[in-house]
């Protein structure tokens, strides 16, 4: 016979925690590196592996031209062979320079999150930046959060410029809930991201070197500090962050390159 009252405080418990805790996401962001037909069925196995424990996934550098889509929509084929239900949305191309233009992608486990807006392009920014941000609503737990995917200019082009419109835009965004994840080409010390902290915006990671060099210098393997994820501490706890290695050593950069020159980066949390 069930212990009605037992019973009840067992089920409140398991209740309160799930609504008090909110439930745990994980997003990583990733500058895939010329993300299209160049890349190889293995390669992208490869690259699935690295990516099947997580959420969410953002990635900059997919070519503008059709091969881009279609390596995307092989690599979510890939992730569903692997336990879990994918879906995916690509962006379209960015209205770009010569030879700046590409598309985004988000790919994300059905079960964990729903879509609450669909993906677009932000084109308020299409004046200021050489590649439009990625933007897209999602719903887990019955709330809303925002995930802002981008790219910015070479170190050499000003980045600053574009991400001082980029912070400005979504300190803007007051009733949206944003995370800010991309390559942009600045370390998160530079004086531009300041107006953004001051909102209450953190990095996830500090001084992380994320690029891969060509070749070793003195065993080490990884150059410049420039992929991250922005989030509002006020709306999102942090559970763990960090950069994925999934080079190891010296031995496999060559190996490791084919892949891509960055580290993906990546955040675990729950939203307040």
């Amino acid at each position: 016979m069930t212990n009605k009252p037992f019973f009840l405080s067992v089920l409140f418990s398991v209740c309160f925690f799930t609504i008090c805790l909110g439930q745990e996401i994980s997003l990583v962001s990733w500058n895939i590196r010329d993300f299209g037909k160049t890349k190889s069925t293995e390669e992208i196995e490869r690259i699935a592996n690295i990516l099947k424990e997580y959420d969410i996934i953002a990635l900059q550098e997919v070519v503008a031209g059709y091969g881009g889509a279609q390596a995307v929509a092989i690599l979510a084929g890939e992730l569903n062979r692997k336990g879990s239900k994918w879906d995916y949305s690509i962006s379209y191309a960015t209205k770009s320079p010569k030879y700046k233009t590409e598309k985004y992608a988000y790919i994300w486990k059905t079960s964990k999150v729903t879509i609450a807006d669909k993906a677009s392009l932000v084109r308020d920014l299409e004046s200021c930046v050489f590649r439009e941000p990625y933007r897209i609503k999602f719903k887990v737990s019955g709330k809303n959060f925002t995930v802002i995917n981008y790219h910015s200019r070479k170190h050499s082009e000003a980045p600053e410029v574009e991400v001082q419109c980029l912070t400005q835009y979504i300190v803007n965004c007051e009733n949206d809930n944003v995370i800010l994840a991309g390559d942009f080409n600045l370390n998160q010390e530079h004086q531009v991201f300041n107006k953004l902290k001051e909102s209450g915006y953190k990095a996830c990671l500090n001084r992380d070197n994320t690029t891969l060099k060509r070749v070793c210098n003195d065993e080490r393997y990884l150059s410049h500090a420039i992929d991250n994820i922005f989030f509002d501490f006020n709306n999102i706890q942090i559970l763990k962050a960090g950069s994925i290695d999934f080079v190891g050593s010296c031995d496999n950069l060559k190996a490791a390159r084919e892949l891509s020159d960055h580290l993906p980066v990546y955040i675990r949390y729950e939203i307040n």
